[in-house]
């Protein structure tokens, strides 16, 4: 059933969605085309077999909600699946079933995605049955009452059940002051409480018509067998709102380094975090997201990246260690780091480490040979990425809903080729600043 994800796949609300950082990629010839109602189209042909990905993205997502009413989007996405006037609620799942395709959806941040894979021959079933949800969705208070109550379990099982997610949210919440990414994609349970029809119908209304949407089909077809479907289908959906450009209150430059600790009795495993406000590929200038998805290999991106060699083999503080990048939000991401104790280790000594590492790549810079491995990791990546049909959809998928193009796709590896190693030094000196930080810690207390 239908998920609320986040774009990064980190701890929290978030199962690893799209993988756009590490697997931007050329690969297949890919086409597009958009409909005379707005709809672009991509298509990406895999001949290896005769199955088909097709996936809708709408350019709207958790950040795009009216302050008051956060987790609208996720609770839209579920509310989706309840049926439309031509096909009542089930219909769509059950020809999915019986055709013997897999379907889900998930919403983000920046945008909501609905997908299924089925055999090429029934492409144009799913096209069609996609297309009606897309104008005709139905909705009653029998209907949407019940599947608020589902949402709040969610989120409880999901966040006020789980002491790290507790955390997270916080930790969020304390980097974007101002920007909406500070609001968790599934809501504030206060305000999913009130949620109600007229809040599901309006963004709807709003944010889900044609010329808002990127349908993306990959598999074996061809531009024109896409073309002909999507225009049968998808092209007498008409056009019924203009959602324009999409404006998002700005963060303020940080100034001052902030802290989050949460303690509780359910926690079996302390750890420390640190996220610190970072430029994605579409706010960072040049070279700079490029640098920083290097950085994040290089610093803590598996068991042979500086923070793991120190922290947990030289030191032997840490049990474990290492980063992230989530360069693929249509605003400013988030750079991570991490560590948990190992023994009597304290988070303090933790830190410490931590900062010696970031303050050591951020004079030196990486050096030659651990600059070209990273190179070699993430330019691999996107050559593995190609080997699935879905993974490929995600990427141009979610590379589009955030600003990118398909040039910008293809361009990935060559551009990660170009970093140096000065770029890399550069984008720790100036993200990685302590006053443009949270750091959280997650505790034990007993009960």
């Amino acid at each position: 059933m239908a998920t609320a994800t986040s774009a990064e796949a980190r701890p929290g609300l978030s199962p690893a969605a799209p993988q756009a950082d590490a697997a931007r990629s050329g690969g297949p010839d890919v086409s597009t085309f958009t409909l005379d109602n707005g709809l672009q189209v991509v298509v990406i042909p895999d001949r290896r077999a005769p199955v088909v990905t097709h996936m809708i993205w709408y350019k709207a997502g958790s950040a795009d909600e009216t302050p008051g009413v956060s987790g609208i989007a996720h609770f839209l996405e579920h509310l989706m699946f309840k049926g439309t006037e031509k096909h009542p609620a089930g219909e769509f799942s059950h020809q999915v079933a019986e055709l013997g395709g897999q379907e889900n959806a998930f919403t983000s941040y920046d945008y909501t995605s609905y997908f299924q894979r089925v055999a090429r021959e029934h492409l144009k079933t799913v096209m069609a049955f996609e297309a009606d949800r897309m104008t005709g969705l139905v909705l009653t208070d029998d209907v949407v009452d019940p599947e608020r109550d589902v949402v709040l379990e969610e989120r409880r099982s999901r966040v006020d059940g789980d002491p790290s997610s507790q955390l997270g949210e916080a930790v969020a919440a304390s980097l974007y002051m101002n920007h909406p990414y500070g609001t968790p994609i599934i809501g504030w349970e206060h305000e999913i409480e009130k949620l109600d029809r007229h809040d599901a119908i309006a963004f709807y209304d709003r944010f889900y018509t044609p010329n808002n949407a990127i349908l993306v089909v990959a598999g074996d077809v061809s531009g024109d067998e896409v073309r002909e479907a999507a225009q049968e289908t998808y092209g007498k959906v008409a056009r019924r709102a203009d959602p324009g450009r999409r404006q998002r209150p700005r963060e303020p430059e940080p100034r001052a380094a902030r802290r989050v600790s949460l303690s509780d009795p359910r926690v079996t495993q302390p750890s420390v975090q640190r996220s610190y406000l970072a430029p994605s590929y579409e706010t960072g200038e040049g070279d700079r997201p490029y640098a920083l998805d290097l950085l994040s290999q290089i610093l803590g991106g598996g068991t042979t990246s500086r923070l793991y060699k120190a922290l947990v083999v030289e030191k032997a503080i840490a049990a474990n260690a290492g980063c992230w990048y989530q360069g693929d939000a249509l605003d400013d991401g988030r750079f991570a780091v991490y560590a948990v104790p190992r023994g009597e280790a304290s988070l303090a000594e933790l830190e410490v480490a931590i900062d010696q590492e970031i303050a050591r790549i951020a004079a030196e810079g990486p050096d030659a040979g651990e600059l070209q491995r990273a190179k070699t990791r993430l330019v691999a990546d996107t050559i593995y990425a190609q080997d699935s049909q879905a993974t490929l959809a995600r990427i141009y998928g979610s590379s589009l809903a955030t600003g990118g193009t398909i040039e910008d796709v293809a361009a990935w590896p060559d551009r990660i080729r170009a970093v140096t190693a000065e770029a890399v030094r550069d984008a720790a000196r100036e993200t990685l600043d302590r006053r443009r930080s949270v750091t959280g810690e997650l505790l034990f207390a007993p009960a």
